[in-house]
């Protein structure tokens, strides 16, 4: 982790014109200069200029007064929007949910009170591997090395806290106080959030974006990043390793993680998958990257809250290659898996560990996938073993006319709604559990936030991932507590003209925390959401808006958004009872409190 202030090395420009988007395509950063005259190449234009060329086309932001003129010349460029948000917390959602579909986003806030609002949000994007660009409007720069105490601070003379608060969630900061290294500063921090796949952080003093330098002259100055290759000899003493330990196992499998993203090894997963036969599952927050209309996909890997029959075949293999897995309390089931490290090759984005063993560093998990396709031996083994204990789910008891819906029946028919149009963002709750059980069909979208959990994520990555794929139409899966956290920004939806189908889960409470830890704070008050969302339309865009109580009411909301009401905002609020869960969180639950629940150890 870097901090540059004012001063910085030269930064080179190397060969090689790929970053690293996070949904596992490649963008090119093109050679192409800002179109304007001399002297319209402020600071504020630069950055406008290399946000674009680095694949971002809309900004979310919040304005302050110490962002303001930098917003100005932010969008004075053509090709890059500003998204108004109602707050700063879910302006970071929105450009997190825009990262997970573009490879990479950003928002702009202004200095603290902006800057620690927006906090949260990044640090949901660093635990996700997500490049987000959050850029502060900062203090004169004048007033830096003084006695000056500003508002929108603790009160203090010292400016530095909002920057030793992201030092942590971010892999490079970048507080820009003087014009001249102003470009070097900002291209290390656009480039760095590329290359590392995290966020970056940088401050413009609110003095400095409308003021033209020469270092800003439209020239076509190249910002490119050097693809980066694997040790050669690493690379082939890990094959070997790999191969000598899978030609001995009987009934191998492989498994993808969430990094598949980040490691861009998707294809390359898939192309060993392909030549090796093998079973082929998920980890929880590794769905919608891999195919699951492949002919050897059995499902979710989750523990004991697996999709059926997919744990007993990854638990009983002899060998089980991970891609890029991230094994936590939430991941794990509260460290309940039956798993075997000897038995494990873990591939990591940059390093393979076979059979808790040695491990091969320098080795990247596309190369190494697309390699091991090559030589692998064809085993099914696995996956004929799981067709033949395969028993079809039954479908849920037909609900009778008027009778409360159930959430299992609801997700029946939400399975009828998905295509390679749609795509579906899953908030932190039972929507977890619900929509991991859908079968996503070819170029259906799938967001959720494991790693980070932080509810009301939804609302705002919903903003971010429907602005960046307009041609979709997202499904957002959101509890009526997570719902509170951050309603505003459907506001921002409306004003965008997005046309998102949200189904607000209304149950009572905070549901995920009831089946950890029951108590009265789960309760939560009950709002008029659907009204709440006609008062945030109040007239203006296009927004439809209906309560469902029972079976029959759901599937005539669903014709209507889906046919009559296709170009609108669709809020369909769904009323469940209480304890209408998952019977997977029941058991996800149960064992998260007990893992949180285990006494001290001995001293």
């Amino acid at each position: 982790m870097d901090t540059k202030i004012g001063s910085m090395e030269a930064c080179k420009p190397r060969n090689g014109d790929v970053c690293s988007p996070t949904n596992g395509s490649v963008a090119t950063i093109h050679d192409s200069a800002m179109s304007v005259g001399s002297s319209e190449a402020t600071l504020g234009r630069h950055l406008a200029s290399r946000l674009v060329q680095a694949g971002v086309t809309d900004l979310f932001s919040v304005p302050g007064d110490f962002n303001l003129t930098l917003l100005d010349h932010l969008i004075a460029e053509p090709e890059l929007k500003n998204i108004g948000c109602c707050n700063e917390l879910n302006a970071g959602y929105a450009a997190d949910g825009y990262a997970r579909s573009r490879g990479v986003g950003a928002c702009v806030v202004t200095f603290t009170v902006g800057g620690l609002g927006v906090l949260n949000a990044i640090a949901g994007a660093y635990s996700e591997n997500l490049p987000v660009i959050c850029i502060v409007g900062g203090p004169n720069s004048n007033d830096f090395g003084t006695n000056r105490i500003l508002h929108h601070t603790i009160g203090l003379p010292d400016f530095s806290q909002e920057l030793r608060c992201f030092q942590t969630v971010t892999c490079f900061q970048a507080v820009v106080n003087h014009l001249e290294d102003a470009h070097q500063l900002i291209d290390k921090a656009i480039s760095t959030a590329l290359k590392e796949s995290k966020p970056v952080y940088i401050s413009i003093s609110c003095n400095l974006a409308a003021t033209p330098h020469p270092t800003f002259i439209p020239h076509p100055v190249p910002f490119s990043l050097t693809p980066r290759s694997s040790n050669q000899m690493g690379l082939q003493a890990a094959l070997e390793a790999t191969l000598e330990f899978l030609n001995k196992a009987v009934k191998p499998v492989i498994v993808g993680g969430v990094k598949l993203r980040v490691a861009e090894a998707t294809d390359a997963f898939v192309q060993l998958a392909d030549a090796s036969g093998y079973a082929m599952a998920v980890m929880p927050s590794a769905k919608g990257l891999v195919p699951e209309h492949h002919p050897h996909f059995i499902g979710t890997y989750w523990g004991a809250v697996s999709t059926p029959f997919c744990s007993e075949i990854v638990e009983s293999a002899d060998a089980y290659i991970f891609a890029g897995p991230i094994f936590n309390d939430y991941s794990s089931v509260g460290y309940s898996l039956l798993l075997k490290k000897e038995k494990a090759i873990v591939v990591h984005p940059d390093r393979v560990t076979v059979a808790n063993g040695q491990t091969f560093g320098c080795v990247l998990m596309s190369e190494f996938f697309s390699e091991l396709a090559k030589r692998v031996k064809r085993n099914e083994t696995a996956y004929e073993n799981y067709h033949r204990i395969f028993v079809p789910q039954g479908k849920p008891i037909a609900c009778k006319a008027r009778e409360p819906l159930r959430v299992n029946t609801m997700f029946q028919h939400i399975q009828k709604m998905l295509s390679s149009e749609t795509a579906v963002i899953a908030e932190t709750g039972d929507s977890w559990f619900n929509c991991q059980k859908l079968k996503l069909p070819k170029g259906c979208g799938y967001e959720f936030q494991m790693q980070y959990g932080s509810i009301g994520w939804s609302v705002g990555a919903t903003l971010g991932y429907a602005q960046a794929v307009p041609e979709k139409r997202v499904l957002a899966f959101i509890g009526d507590g997570s719902f509170q956290v951050t309603a505003q920004d459907v506001s921002t939806m409306l004003r965008n003209g997005q046309k998102t189908i949200i189904f607000l889960i209304n149950n009572g409470g905070y549901t995920i925390e009831v089946e950890i830890h029951d108590g009265p704070y789960n309760v939560i008050k009950n709002w008029n959401y659907t009204g709440l969302v006609d008062a945030i339309h109040n007239g203006e865009g296009k927004c439809w808006t209906t309560k469902v109580r029972y079976e029959e009411e759901l599937v005539e909301a669903i014709k209507t958004a889906t046919f009559e009401k296709k170009d609108s905002l669709c809020f369909i609020e769904v009323i469940l009872h209480k304890d209408d869960t998952s019977k997977e969180l029941l058991e996800w639950g149960s064992r998260v409190a007990a893992a949180n629940g285990r006494p001290p150890n001995p001293q």
